[in-house]
């Protein structure tokens, strides 16, 4: 392999030289400014910053040819718009607190960056005086001069990275790049939803509108429910729980959403810190532990929080796009994030996404042909009085030549199966006397069990279908779970302590979580030097590699500031000793013991998703079940 030459000079000593202002503010925007989509994140919060109640973009040709950015903000006089243009220049603060930013924007780089690789125009007027105009192209400044607007400021930027050719190279298809402008805009929205966005794509002479959002109304978990169904969809809204949760003057807010409602990729996570998007990834890995426990490693969680707290108690000056930030309290932060997301998750009880009854639904619905559209018929509903008579008129008398099987079984536990010459695939069960009143409880009244694996339930407004395994799997895992909190982690004492070498500055990191990692059953010990002695390793989980688990847990604390390792395995060996311990497929259920897991699945939080994060039940309205038959 090649050594690389990094001096300057073979021959002679390097020379330090003072770069101009244009090659200064070429270097600023290639931190500033990556693509267009930074060019657009930019300017929009500009926007923000200067009180606008409405922003517009328009792009041409993916932001490489065009943006144009128009407000209705507070605007700037003509002495403002050269200062807009010079380095540092800014109105957001005065210099004396970097950490006191109320502000998107705060560092003054913008504009000039974007005039330094692009042709820039900024038209601004503010109230009860006129307008004026400025534009700058490959950093040269032109003169104030006489516009016509109404209010506002509108920013048009063409031809970007004109004035650095080099950089054009590296962008992506307009496709690409037009697609992260609308994540952008979409990112921006969900932090204001009080203003109204559009974004607009006007390539070849055409104008067609990507993106639009009103101002919403209301109060502000009302305001954001609907902007995000605006911009997630309503699927996400529908199926996500309010989130509202302080500690020591940090709050949290915003929605998640259900375990069941997940998705394949972290596509639908959004962090919010102080109103500005960010992407962090230790915020990022907290909103992973709170959903740990419902979710298989290959889904991911959904969901659009905010965190607000004392500027103070926060940088966003460690990045030079402002995409990251650092707490000062970072474990408390992260704390609230795993406790505020479990608590309201727990809160949702057995609650599942409605998203899984509209995929039965789907799988379902016949698939109309052009030449024969779906056929509606016109029928009246009965009263429910009446359908009760009918289906009493209806049943079935008994047949006084048959004799069922006899056979017992005893208990809720696993049973076995009971001898049958024959082997049914369903079997109905008749109502009590006292059954209508289980219809009102939100899983209904069971009525039968088919394939002696899933129980059909009737609820007032439709049926519930039951995977009895997955129920009760979850059902006695969140017991394991309950009595292992309440007694604590069983530890298993070493005969010999386990001598693990690590260097100076893992050991020190690991011996700062020594008392975290003791009450998960893990007693470690500094052991001179930099070597870790362990003592006790957890009992649930048998014989382990405790090098190789505190190596594990050094890399996710390396990674994230914390780590849930230890907790994940224990759990997942409760997972499984759950599954042993659960009712069987192929297991017959009397009426009793059907009703008796659906009240203890409407009793007990998470008890929608398995341990996998799989529903354990499927809810089917009345009305979608009648269109399915054309009754409608």
């Amino acid at each position: 392999m090649n050594q690389h030459n990094r001096n300057i000079g073979a021959s002679e000593r390097p020379v330090i030289r003072q770069l101009d202002d244009a090659a200064a503010n070429r270097i600023a925007a290639g931190e500033v400014v990556e693509r267009p989509a930074s060019a657009v994140k930019e300017l929009v919060e500009n926007a923000l910053d200067a009180g606008a109640s409405r922003v517009a973009v328009e792009y041409c040709d993916g932001g490489k040819t065009l943006i144009r950015v128009t407000d209705d903000g507070c605007g700037m006089t003509a002495d403002d718009l050269p200062l807009a243009l010079s380095r540092h220049a800014t109105s957001k603060i005065d210099g004396s607190d970097l950490l006191n930013i109320h502000t998107f924007g705060f560092r003054g780089e913008a504009l000039p960056s974007l005039g330094a690789v692009g042709r820039l125009t900024i038209t601004s007027r503010v109230d009860g005086l006129d307008a004026f105009q400025i534009g700058v192209a490959g950093g040269q400044i032109g003169p104030v001069k006489p516009a016509a607007l109404n209010r506002g400021t509108v920013v048009e930027l063409r031809d970007l990275f004109f004035a650095t050719p080099a950089r054009l190279k590296f962008m992506r298809t307009d496709r690409a790049e037009a697609q992260a402008i609308a994540d952008v805009m979409k990112r921006l929205a969900m932090a204001e939803p009080y203003v109204s966005f559009t974004l607009t794509d006007v390539s070849n002479g055409k104008s067609r509108e990507i993106f639009r959002a009103d101002g919403e109304q209301g109060e502000l978990f009302d305001a954001l429910s609907e902007r995000l169904a605006r911009v997630i969809g309503r699927a996400f809204a529908d199926n996500a729980v309010k989130i509202d949760a302080e500690r020591e003057d940090i709050r949290l807010t915003g929605y998640a959403a259900l375990p069941t409602y997940s998705r394949g990729a972290a596509v639908e996570q959004f962090l919010f810190v102080n109103g500005r998007p960010v992407r962090d990834k230790q915020l990022t890995g907290a909103l992973r532990a709170a959903y740990m426990d419902f979710l298989s490693r290959e889904r991911h969680p959904a969901a659009c929080l905010f965190l607000t707290c004392e500027p103070e108690r926060v940088d966003v000056n460690v990045h030079p796009a402002k995409a990251e930030v650092r707490f000062r309290e970072a474990a408390t932060v992260r704390g609230l994030i795993v406790t505020g997301l479990r608590h309201a998750l727990a809160q949702a009880g057995h609650r599942a996404s409605s998203t899984v009854s509209d995929a039965t639904l789907g799988a379902m619905r016949p698939e109309p042909t052009a030449d024969q559209p779906p056929r509606i018929y016109q029928m009246d509903r009965p009263s429910l009085g009446a359908m009760r008579s009918s289906y009493s008129a209806q049943a079935p008398l008994p047949d006084p030549g048959y004799q069922p099987p006899s056979y017992q079984q005893p208990s809720f536990q696993e049973a076995p199966a009971p001898s049958f010459d024959y082997a049914p695939s369903a079997r109905a069960e008749a109502p009590a006397p006292a059954e209508p009143a289980l219809t009102e409880k939100p899983l209904g009244a069971a009525r039968a069990q088919v394939h002696e694996n899933y129980i059909i339930a009737q609820t007032e407004r439709g049926i519930v279908i039951v995977d009895q395994h997955a129920a009760h799997e979850r059902l006695v895992y969140e017991k394991l779970k309950g009595q292992m909190a309440e007694n604590g982690v069983p530890a298993q004492a070493l005969l010999i302590p386990e001598i693990v070498e690590l260097s100076q500055g893992d050991a020190a990191l690991l011996l700062e979580h020594a008392d975290a990692l003791a009450r998960l059953g893990l007693t470690i010990e500094p052991f001179g030097g930099s070597a870790i002695a362990v003592r006790e390793t957890p009992a649930v989980l048998g014989e382990i590699n405790a090098e190789g688990l505190l190596r594990d847990v050094l890399d996710e604390l390396s990674d994230l500031g914390d780590s849930q390792l230890v907790q994940a395995k224990i759990e997942a060996v409760l997972s499984r000793m759950a599954c042993h311990g659960s009712i069987r497929s192929g297991r017959q259920m009397r009426a009793d013991e059907m009703n008796a897991l659906l009240r203890q699945m409407e009793a007990t939080p998470h008890s929608g998703q398995c341990n996998h994060g799989r529903p354990t039940y499927v809810e089917l309205k009345l009305s979608d079940i009648e269109r399915l038959f054309g009754r409608t």
